[in-house]
């Protein structure tokens, strides 16, 4: 259902034969993914204008540009471990084998132009630029297997922030740049995934955590399914252990302080 809160009241319904997965919106497109579909229509009219077949897909992973005028939509491919880049602007379609092991998650930067992923072993991140397919930079959540919750760039892709069932969040400094990424050239991959700047901030484990970088510069807020809220400060120069600046429980508000 397309709820318009501005009217309080539902202004179109689309209806699937199987269980929704996910759902992605664009001002002007919906995206609705189902375990092994997924549906583009345009938001004006509610009318179909793709379909993709993917590989079983029960987190409803997908991906969307949020520049106007620069669509780009991820998914899973058909093969374990690779991402389907479907560039509409362009018509074109690339995939990129990212991982050996299933994808557990994955993001764009707000253009379009890179791609985060990690795979069910948590371990590493990679970046890829998506035109051209190619790997950018590795960075190392850890040694041991994690569960990647989710990834974030941050408005301008200096910044990329993982949150895990460690109980972690860790922001990484990137050595690419969302704007310089060309068409076709690229440069070279980091040959060294553990030389980033990078910060962390441990909470319990037990909930899962989603990631954002927040309005203020060096911020990030994190939202658990368990109804915390934090914003926190990351130091751009030192890394190390972030600062908590704000806490609130949304599902229990007498505990917020």
């Amino acid at each position: 259902m397309i709820w318009d809160d501005h009217q309080s009241r539902c202004i179109g319904e689309l209806s699937f034969r199987s269980e929704v997965r996910g759902v992605r919106l664009r001002r002007d497109r919906i995206i609705v993914v189902l375990e092994q579909k997924i549906f583009v229509y345009n938001f004006a009219d509610l009318k179909l204008l793709h379909q993709i077949e993917t590989i079983a897909n029960p987190k409803g992973l997908c991906a969307v540009s949020q520049v106007a005028g620069s669509f780009v939509l991820v998914c899973p491919g058909l093969q374990k471990g690779q991402v389907r880049v479907e560039h509409y602007a362009s018509k074109r379609t690339k995939f990129i084998m990212a991982h050996d092991s299933r994808i557990a998650s994955f993001t764009l930067s707000q253009d379009g132009n890179l791609l985060a992923t990690a795979s069910s072993k948590g371990t590493l991140v990679r970046i890829y630029n998506t035109h051209d397919g190619s790997l950018l930079q590795e960075v190392r959540r850890g040694a041991d297997r994690a569960e990647i919750y989710s990834l974030a760039f941050s408005p301008t892709a200096q910044w990329l922030a993982v949150s895990s069932d460690k109980g972690t969040v860790h922001v990484f400094g990137l050595k690419v740049n969302s704007g310089n990424v060309g068409k076709e050239r690229s440069d070279s991959p980091d040959p060294n995934p553990s030389a980033t700047s990078s910060s962390s901030l441990s909470f319990i484990k037990g909930s899962q955590y989603i990631v954002a970088f927040g309005h203020q510069k060096n911020t990030v807020v994190i939202l658990g399914l368990d109804g915390s809220f934090y914003r926190c400060k990351f130091d751009p120069a030192t890394g190390g252990e972030m600062t908590q600046l704000e806490y609130h429980n949304f599902l229990k508000p007498e505990d917020a302080f």
